[in-house]
């Protein structure tokens, strides 16, 4: 281990005080079904060892998926809830596993196969795997609503998230610490948030002109939306990683190590950068609100703000963070006032461009 690394096991018990979040909490009127059916598809299709299921079974994903739909098609938030429950078989099955999960050759072999049962689901590829049979059964079902450029889009974004996490690998391995910098190139993919945002967008009722989807303010509110994700799951994810000895990297952690912070000023600064992030996003989500996009932009924005209180949402109630045998320090409720609102950049290379539009 290099000299004065961190690592989330080192910080401690760390509290996680109230949030910045502006946004109306919601939920899918039939989140109880989608949250059981979940956990009955986590089992037929035998997504995991059976604590992992059983554990995947009383997480709550399929309530998770009825934060951030709450108004979308009941069949298509169970699509996106049972594929949240898979990418957590894929997370606790390969990246948590000691040996599996710091070996980045044998990852890309198995994150390769399953990309191309993920492009071709009749392929022959890992016919008899759990996860494959699990992945094809979401790709059949996301077709019946996406067209073929839509799922297109998705399973690229199933390949950044593989890509990303072969990276994190070859950290493990190691067991050295990223800069931050790099940490958050990656940490934009390895969390698996476009992944399931681009599944999220072959909503029927989200119809977005490509040429407004990828046009640069359009893609950095919703960079800048993946981000504040990410961070919000690096601060509830900190004490369920504080409990183990696997090299997991987190930003709090990536923070700690590179600017020699104690526990709690790394805590407040990752705060700080999610909460002028957030404020950025809702400055340039408003201008985009105001001008003349049509209805599928608005359609856009409201989903990412209910993708970003969602996850809130559900991360503070999740058994997956509040860990009940070892309660986890997390905020009850979330506070309307931010940390720090400045419109100056983050001296982040990969995202200071969100503040030259």
């Amino acid at each position: 281990m290099a000299p004065g690394q961190v690592l989330p096991a080192q910080l401690g018990r760390v509290t996680i005080s109230a949030l910045y979040s502006p946004f109306v909490s919601a939920i899918h009127p039939a989140h109880a079904a989608v949250d059981q059916r979940s956990a009955a598809w986590v089992e037929r299709f035998g997504i995991g060892t059976l604590p992992q299921r059983q554990e995947l079974a009383g997480q709550g994903f399929g309530t998770l998926a009825a934060r951030m739909l709450p108004e979308a098609d009941e069949a298509f938030v169970q699509v996106v809830a049972d594929f949240m429950c898979w990418l957590c078989g894929v997370d606790d099955g390969y990246c948590e596993d000691d040996e599996l999960g710091s070996d980045p050759g044998w990852l890309a072999g198995a994150f390769s196969r399953l990309l191309r049962v993920a492009q071709h689901p009749d392929s022959d590829v890992l016919r008899g795997d759990r996860l494959a049979a699990g992945l094809r059964d979401v790709r059949r079902r996301a077709e019946a609503y996406a067209p073929p450029s839509g799922v297109a889009r998705w399973v690229d974004g199933l390949r950044e998230y593989f890509l990303a996490v072969v990276w994190e690998a070859e950290h493990r391995r190691r067991r050295v610490v990223p800069g931050l910098g790099d940490y958050t190139l990656m940490r934009l993919y390895d969390g698996a948030v476009p992944a399931i945002w681009r599944l999220m967008e072959t909503n029927p009722a989200h119809r977005l002109d490509a040429d407004v989807r990828d046009a640069r303010a359009v893609r950095a509110v919703t960079e800048m939306a993946q981000f504040v994700i990410c961070w919000d799951n690096d601060l509830f994810s900190l004490h369920r990683e504080s409990r183990t000895s696997r090299h997991r990297l987190n930003a709090v952690s990536v923070l700690a190590h590179e600017r020699s912070l104690s526990a709690p000023a790394a805590v407040r600064e990752c705060v700080a950068q999610r909460d002028r992030v957030l404020c950025r996003y809702l400055h340039l989500r408003d201008r985009l609100a105001a001008a003349d996009g049509g209805p599928g932009l608005g359609t856009h924005l409201g989903m990412l703000d209910s993708f970003i209180r969602g996850g809130q949402d559900w991360s503070i109630t999740t058994s997956r963070y509040t860990t009940p045998d070892a309660p986890a320090p997390l905020p009850a409720a979330f506070t309307d006032r931010p940390s720090d609102s400045s419109d100056e950049p983050l001296a982040i290379p990969a995202i200071s461009w969100w503040w030259s539009l």
